[in-house]
């Protein structure tokens, strides 16, 4: 069952991604602000959602879906103690603490009067 939810969570990706490049873009109608063209779109409404936006939605719905779904197939099958921490066998060096500095040695501390 798995399998065949990274199937359709695949197909419906590719599907995602070619339809949202087949779509006309918002800004794309930018030069009738200029005077190339009827500016009826540009900030105006849109109209109703066509084929493709409407295809889109479902298409990310599903998307959605299927992912949520190997959500759960992952947790499902996640073992605690399967932790990369858990598996490692190197050993921790232990921390070197720095040596004291000698009194009298090289300090100024000698010379500062009492």
């Amino acid at each position: 069952m798995e399998t065949l939810v990274w199937i359709v969570h695949i197909i419906v990706a590719v599907a995602v991604v070619v339809l949202v490049l087949l779509q006309h873009g918002k800004g794309a109608d930018m030069g009738a602000a200029f005077g190339s063209g009827s500016a009826g779109s540009l900030f105006g409404s849109s109209g109703s959602a066509n084929f493709l936006s409407r295809s889109t939605a479902i298409l990310a719905t599903l998307f959605f879906l299927t992912s949520m779904g190997l959500a759960y197939y992952g947790l499902k099958h996640h073992k605690p103690s399967s932790s990369v921490t858990d598996r490692t066998t190197v050993p921790v060096p232990a921390q070197t603490v720095p040596a004291a500095p000698v009194p009298g040695g090289d300090s100024k501390a000698g010379d500062i009067p009492k």
